[in-house]
């Protein structure tokens, strides 16, 4: 069934890039694009210094005041966009609206961040059961699955898994979304020495993130990095 089920997303995505397009920002005809080439030149991408470890904004690229007083269990983040529109229209239709077509091309943009992975394998932040049962699909799984392939690097969607599913954390205060994530993940497997690439469509606060990396060092990992597709800026 699994493998059914991804042939056939494989199969949509492929006819998808083949087929005339309206672009999925503007509507207008944009060939054999997902994306207009005047939208996709609009897209909000993150420039300038940026933290290393969270991907805001940090004078001269340097570790940022606050992962410096309180670090985060994830080592690193990576992002190519800024929650901001286009890209967020873009991330909402994929969540939302099942274009699993722009999962990939979220990835093919999470890729050209990165020069030379050095990861072991990549992990899709996992949703809970009750969640994948009502959208159907894990869209942080749709992004990774692209990544693994181009990297050539396991895809490990079962390695940990969600176990609690509180309030969605886009409806909570800021300070409140800790403490709804804390020990929401389960490892499954070990992962001594192990450097992790967790895949996510959006970061905002992080406080997600970290409890999955903190989750993923209590079983042996050494090293964990975010792949996100867009970061939440400040204001």
């Amino acid at each position: 069934m699994g493998g059914g089920l991804s042939i056939y997303r494989t199969t949509i995505q492929a006819f998808a890039r083949l087929l005339p397009q309206d672009c999925h920002v503007c509507g207008q005809d944009s060939g054999d694009r997902l994306i207009c080439a005047a939208c996709e030149s609009g897209m909000p991408r993150l420039a300038g210094p940026l933290c290393p470890v969270c991907a805001l904004p940090a004078a001269e690229g340097a570790t940022c005041g606050a992962c410096q007083k309180s670090p985060p269990h994830y080592d690193a983040t990576l992002a190519p966009f800024s929650y901001a529109f286009p890209a967020a229209h873009l991330i909402q239709r994929l969540k939302y609206r099942h274009r699993l077509p722009l999962a990939g091309w979220l990835a093919n943009e999470i890729a050209l961040r990165i020069a030379s992975p050095k990861v072991d394998c990549i992990l899709p932040l996992p949703l809970s059961a009750q969640r994948m049962q009502e959208r159907g699909f894990n869209q942080a799984q749709e992004i990774a699955r692209p990544l693994a392939q181009r990297f050539e690097l396991p895809l490990m969607p079962a390695a940990c898994i969600r176990v609690l599913d509180g309030a969605p954390q886009a409806s909570l205060p800021w300070k409140a979304r800790q403490a709804n994530v804390r020990h929401a993940f389960e490892c499954r497997i070990d992962l001594t020495g192990k450097t992790v690439a967790v895949v996510d469509d959006v970061m905002t606060t992080g406080a997600t993130l970290n409890e999955i990396a903190r989750t993923l060092k209590l079983h042996g990992a050494q090293r964990v990095e975010n792949w996100v597709a867009a970061r939440t800026l400040p204001g």
